[in-house]
């Protein structure tokens, strides 16, 4: 093995290790009563870094966080938790992210998440929402606030 190889072979799993100390992994809580009111995700609003995970804690029993179809950048996967479990999710993907608490998505039980500082997809993301949020039978201005924070 030559020298130029050996350095390669040695700083890769640095480079590798590095990585992943650099991504963090934030919590949101799923509630019956938050700051902001009844059935929300806390917080509700959250801008992280491509490769940060976050964990949805099933603080309130009862609630889940599923992606919400059509709000999720081109290419990235979809997410379906348990009711009353907790479920991590990875993002690799930039762009903005919408999902909801699916027994409570008529209650505007929603939430966004902003990956890197790309907006590519905030126009769909816009577009889904207008059509998701005729569906609340309250806080039908929720999604709208909640994505106007990302700009």
């Amino acid at each position: 093995m030559g020298t130029f190889s050996k350095k390669i072979f040695i700083l890769l799993p640095t480079l590798i290790c590095s990585f992943e100390l650099l991504s963090e992994v934030h919590t949101v809580k799923m509630l019956n009563q938050g700051s902001t009111g009844v059935m929300v995700f806390e917080p509700a609003v959250l801008k992280i870094n491509v490769g940060d995970t976050v964990t949805f804690e099933a603080t309130d029993a009862a609630h889940n966080s599923a992606s919400i179809p059509g709000m999720l950048p081109p290419n990235a996967s979809n997410w379906n938790g348990q009711l009353s479990r907790d479920i991590s999710v990875t993002f690799d993907i930039p762009g903005i992210y919408g999902y909801q608490c699916t027994p409570h998505a008529m209650m505007a039980m929603v939430g966004v998440i902003q990956v890197g500082n790309d907006y590519s997809n905030l126009q769909s993301v816009k577009n889904v929402a207008t059509q998701f949020k005729t569906t609340f039978v309250m806080n039908q201005t929720r999604l709208d606030d909640y994505i106007s924070q990302l700009n």
